[in-house]
């Protein structure tokens, strides 16, 4: 990724950003007071620019001045609006973009910055230039921005803020990474690679790996039935991060379906196309666990996550069967497209059975009915409790992603209930992600009222280049969480 880092300087580089902001009672637009002096002819050309083009200090709005011959021979002026964390974090990701030419950069920060501001362009910065290719570029046409310098006056009271904000964006790269993966090379086994491979780094982060046998001697049904109609066996992951001390456990659950066809109920190619990413929330779960070892956050955190690959075969679930999940509990699958649910009830019953969390999350591209009810950029938390709901959606609002708390509406609850089985995988009443988390709120046990479920199918990708995220997998969900474990009370 983008190298980032903070440093001291007395003169204007050969390509500069310098930020712009609206001006008081809509006065047009000034030149922030930043750590680096600017000369006053560059200021009165930058300011005769900024009138004619009729630049409104928006964060995010970025207007080139090419000065061929002089220094800095390139200029970029960027909005900060209000000045916000958010703000910073746009006027980051659009330099990213409008140097991504150029071979260096560097931003003038104002004097005195807040830190947030260093967080906000520095994440802005790495996440905007994230990239998955596994095409070559023209050499024309490859980016060859590699380090920005962030010109502030005292780097040393910004080193630790830096630091968070590579860590969170390395820990949202890797989800990212694993999601766009395509599904000829990622399967269970290769994920579970992949994740030891990234753990190996980390003091103190232990791996847990039940293979297709430990899963059937375990009792794990719904991971087993999902994944037989595969020729790549399931897995099911354990991430354990133990400092010492921590007095608070906080268990993630991921769902981890390498790809989904629909298996006997088959998808549409439409439906299909995408189907690599069905592993999202594992993805995010886990690179938010090793997030954690990264920060040495005093909390203990474990990931669990339930990887199968969802295909139609002789030895594949079919609809009307009955699967037995780790608890005893029985599930009538009436839609082997309903599939995430089947393994996520056997790693919630584990976790609240066995693992004896404090706090239950589980992060999964569950349901279409997702973006139906919010859009592509929001995703549907699900939870009993109050003050859980409120921290997980302060945490995503300062991180600058979008979550919006949905109802567990009781009347819908009978729908979940099968005639022959204790449950149903796929009421057909509609409301389909409300039921889908009122199937799993069956599975959390002592936990119940300590769970939160997330839907993040529609916000986990993303069609095209927009702020900070890049057209593919967005990684939504690590930067929440590890803001959420970062705040937690020790």
């Amino acid at each position: 990724m983008l190298s980032v880092r903070v440093a001291a300087t007395s003169e204007l580089p050969a390509v500069v950003a310098l930020p712009v902001s609206p001006g008081e009672n809509n006065s047009g637009v000034e030149l922030t007071t930043t750590a680096v002096p600017v000369p006053n002819g560059l200021a009165t050309e930058c300011t005769g620019l900024l009138a004619q083009t009729a630049h409104t200090g928006r964060a995010g709005a970025v207007q080139a001045l090419p000065r061929p011959g002089s220094r800095p021979h390139h200029v970029l002026l960027v909005g900060i609006g209000a000045g916000t964390e958010a703000d910073w974090r746009a006027a980051g990701a659009a330099l990213a973009r409008a140097a991504v030419r150029q071979p260096e950069l560097t931003v003038a920060l104002p004097l005195d910055a807040d830190p947030a501001a260093i967080r906000g362009v520095a994440e802005g910065l790495r996440l905007a230039s994230y990239r998955f290719r596994l095409g070559a570029d023209a050499p024309e046409q490859a980016p060859r921005l590699a380090e920005v310098t962030l010109a502030v006056d005292d780097p040393s009271r910004y080193e630790s803020v830096l630091a968070v904000a590579t860590a969170v964006t390395e820990a949202t790269a890797l989800a990212r990474e694993l999601t766009n993966q395509p599904s000829n090379r990622k399967n269970p086994a290769w994920f579970v690679d992949r994740i030891a491979q990234a753990a190996g780094a980390l003091p103190g982060v232990r791996l847990r790996v039940w293979d297709e046998t430990a899963l059937q001697r375990d009792g794990f049904g719904g991971i087993m039935a999902v994944g037989g109609g595969s020729a790549q066996p399931p897995r099911l992951l354990q991430i354990s991060w133990e400092p010492p001390a921590a007095d608070r456990h906080v268990v993630l659950v991921g769902k981890g379906i390498t790809f989904d066809t629909g298996g006997v109920s088959i998808k549409p190619v439409s439906g299909m196309k995408l189907m690599r990413k069905d592993m999202a929330g594992a993805a995010a779960v886990c690179a938010a666990a090793l997030g954690a070892a990264e920060l040495r956050l005093p909390v203990r955190v474990t990931a669990l996550v339930a990887l199968a690959e969802n295909m139609p075969s002789g030895s594949a679930q079919r609809p009307g069967d009955v699967v037995r999940h780790w608890d005893g509990r029985t599930s009538e699958v009436r839609n082997t497209d309903a599939e995430g649910r089947l393994v996520l009830a056997d790693a919630l019953a584990y976790a609240a059975a066995e693992l004896a969390p404090d706090t239950l999350v589980d992060l999964a591209t569950l349901t279409g009915a997702n973006a139906v009810a919010l859009g592509a950029r929001t995703a549907a938390l699900y939870t009993e409790d109050d003050a859980l709901a409120e921290a997980l959606i302060g945490a995503a609002t300062e991180a600058g992603e979008r979550v919006w708390r949905m109802p567990l509406v009781e009347d819908y609850t009978e729908a979940v209930h099968s005639d022959i089985a204790d449950l149903n995988n796929s009421p057909e009443i509609g409301a389909g992600s409300v039921t889908a988390a009122l199937y799993l709120r069956e599975f959390t046990g002592a936990a119940r009222g300590r769970w939160v479920h997330l839907d993040m199918s529609a916000p986990s990708w993303i069609d095209r280049d927009e702020g900070e995220l890049t057209r593919g997998a967005t990684g939504w969900g690590v930067r929440t969480l590890l803001r959420w474990l970062a705040a937690l009370p020790t």
